[in-house]
């Protein structure tokens, strides 16, 4: 029973590094017995999916065409949203209110 050295799904894995030291150390005749091993399996997918489709009748084509647009709608940048007081310029304080009717925050 050996370590996993490392997985490859959709292509093909890199080797464990123990070939380069094998020619190093060992002469070519003796190459057969190295510790690597590959092992690969397959494993078989469905074939009988039943795929369906759905047909949407016009009340609801319309109800999802309506729902999409309100809910794109709700993002709009706030660049792009008008200020209504834009034209009116804010009115002038004179006297402090706050003092004037003696409401504290305590």
């Amino acid at each position: 029973m050996g370590r996993v050295m490392d997985i490859a799904l959709f292509s093909g894995s890199s080797g464990c590094g123990m070939e380069e030291a094998m020619i190093v150390f060992m002469d070519d005749d003796q190459m057969d017995g190295h510790c690597c091993a590959d092992e690969t399996f397959t494993v078989n997918g469905q074939d009988d999916l039943k795929l369906s489709t759905y047909d949407l009748d016009l009340e609801h084509q319309i109800f999802l065409v309506a729902f999409a647009k309100s809910f794109i709608d709700l993002y709009v940048p706030l660049e792009e949203l008008p200020i209504p007081s834009e034209g009116y310029p804010p009115p002038l304080i004179t006297h402090d209110i706050h003092i004037l009717d003696q409401v504290f925050l305590i």
